[in-house]
């Protein structure tokens, strides 16, 4: 039977393969700067290679190394789950469970790291990662300490950036202090027990 337009079987989508490929650029970048490649050694080659896709399939979707880096460590950072305000104790809990799953992933903390590291080779490509993917979770426990304070829950001279570095910092110290490591979990009650006391010193006295 000849085979006609209208007998011939449809064309698959494109996008699938689309999606398929760009998945697979993000997870070779995400790979290699996890196995530390500094972002001066990462290369588009090199990215190609490990996605097993041509450089042009690379620049058909990222215009630079340092576009596709940005969207890459993104990927890592999922919003900040709605902080239901009913106190700023539980949201501060459900803040720190976030930070806290993060912090045991080894490509999370990538994040932290290059923006840590890097900022003096590469201050505008560390800028970017940062209004990309740290300042949103910054925003968000800014506004959290602010409803907080206007509430009443939280000390009215409380210093905002002193306060948000000791709530990160408290989780981030214990994941690299005494915690159980990378691919690790902390105690059930490690949440209630880091708010407790950070409760007790933003609170009002």
């Amino acid at each position: 039977m000849t085979t006609t337009d209208e007998t011939r079987p449809a064309r698959p989508a494109g996008r699938p393969r689309s999606a398929k490929a760009e998945k697979a650029i993000i997870e070779a970048a995400l790979d290699l700067i996890s196995e530390s490649v500094s972002l001066s050694e990462l290369s588009i080659e090199a990215v190609a290679a490990r996605a097993g896709v041509g450089k042009t399939t690379i620049y058909r979707r990222w215009s630079s190394k340092e576009d596709l880096v940005v969207d890459a460590l993104a990927t890592l950072k999922a919003p900040i789950p709605p902080l239901e305000g009913r106190t700023v104790r539980a949201d501060l809990a459900a803040y720190l469970e976030v930070i806290g799953r993060e912090a045991y992933d080894v490509r999370s903390r990538c994040v932290m790291n290059i923006a840590m590291n890097e900022a003096d080779r590469h201050p505008q490509l560390v800028e970017r990662i940062r209004q990309a993917v740290i300042r949103p979770r910054q925003e968000a426990l800014r506004a959290l300490l602010r409803r907080g304070i206007e509430t009443g829950e939280l000390r009215p001279d409380l210093d905002l950036p002193v306060a948000m570095a000791t709530v990160v910092g408290s989780m981030m110290w214990y994941v690299k202090s005494a915690g159980s490591g990378e691919g690790g979990e902390h105690p059930e009650d490690l949440v209630e027990r880091l708010v407790d006391h950070l409760m007790a010193g933003l609170a009002p006295r």
